[in-house]
């Protein structure tokens, strides 16, 4: 079947179902062949069109439809999606609301080679929430994914995806699943830091001031820069803060050097039930839901895992 055509049981692309398909490349013609014929139905139709990518594959689009390039929105995932919990939120949710009521197509690379063992599976969780999140929008997502990668990659990518695009071949994916299991699956203990990691305990509100110097000072000797040590303050005071009203407290955090970035982590007795926390802004008359929404857009990473009793989040900056 060609690429460009429906599956026989999938709407047509902006027909009111929202259609997410992986797209398995082996080259840039693979690549270019799929997503340009793509691309340059949405321009003729008027859709409004974006492509978050890594700069290189950015780069092959933007040659390949010439002048037209320019009513596309193209976004670097390597910054803007960087952290793949902020991908929903500032990338692919605030292009659909700024085209609000309107059909959108949009090619979505959320893993691509030197993405870290620690972001893969909050890569692996993020495409299964959108199916969640745009779920009923008119709209058509394609995800590209290099099949340069692991095999284990592909195979969660298509896990993830309804429909899958190989050789220029559409159909659906026989290991799709749906995003709850998916999520459930990736929701596993992190391991833990070194027992010589420092720990500050804190339990209420004035206790604050200490943890963020405490981050701070922690941050700084590793070698974060001033701005994003501020920056991991704030997302440190955020969580904490969460803790303490909404788990009821105490709380422990701990900050450590792994892998070129400045982890810190908080642990508290609370859980997180809504796995779509933090990806979406939470009305304007709650109280609670904006905590993790603002760690996304601050740090390069966050990973978190929660059951009845206990949470864990880890905070990443990179050095």
């Amino acid at each position: 079947m060609n690429t460009s055509a429906a599956a026989a049981d999938e709407p047509a692309p902006g027909a009111g179902r929202f259609v997410h398909d992986a797209l398995l490349y082996g080259s840039e013609r693979e690549y270019l062949d799929a997503t340009v014929p793509f691309l340059s139905d949405s321009l003729a139709a008027g859709t409004p069109t974006l492509v978050a990518a890594p700069p290189r594959n950015a780069a092959w689009v933007t040659r390949a439809l010439g002048p037209r390039a320019e009513k596309v929105q193209i976004v670097d995932m390597t910054i803007d999606g960087r952290n793949p919990s902020r991908i929903i939120p500032a990338v692919l949710r605030a292009f659909i609301d700024e085209h609000a009521g309107q059909p959108f197509a949009i090619v979505a690379e959320s893993v691509w080679t030197g993405r870290s063992a620690a972001e893969y599976p909050v890569c692996l969780q993020h495409e299964a929430m959108v199916n969640v999140m745009f779920e009923g929008l008119a709209g058509t997502m394609l995800c590209p994914c290099d099949r340069a990668l692991e095999p284990e990659t592909l195979r969660d990518l298509c896990r993830t995806h309804p429909m899958v695009i190989v050789n220029g071949e559409r159909g659906p994916s026989r290991s799709y699943t749906d995003a709850e299991t998916v999520v459930r699956e990736f929701n596993v203990p992190l391991p833990g830091p070194d027992p010589a990691t420092p720990v500050l305990g804190f339990a209420v509100i004035d206790d604050l001031p200490r943890l963020r110097e405490f981050v701070g000072r922690h941050a700084g000797a590793a070698g974060l820069v001033h701005d994003r040590s501020i920056d991991l303050q704030m997302a440190a005071n955020e969580i904490a803060t969460n803790t303490i009203r909404h788990a009821g407290g105490p709380g422990a955090a701990r900050v450590w050097v792994e892998n070129r970035h400045v982890v810190c982590e908080i642990t508290d007795s609370g859980h997180i039930t809504d796995p779509l926390a933090g990806r979406y802004a939470p009305p304007l008359t709650s109280e609670a839901g904006r905590g993790l929404l603002v760690i996304n857009y601050l740090c390069d990473l966050v990973r978190i895992y929660s059951i009845p009793g206990h949470t864990t989040i880890r905070m990443y900056m990179r050095i």
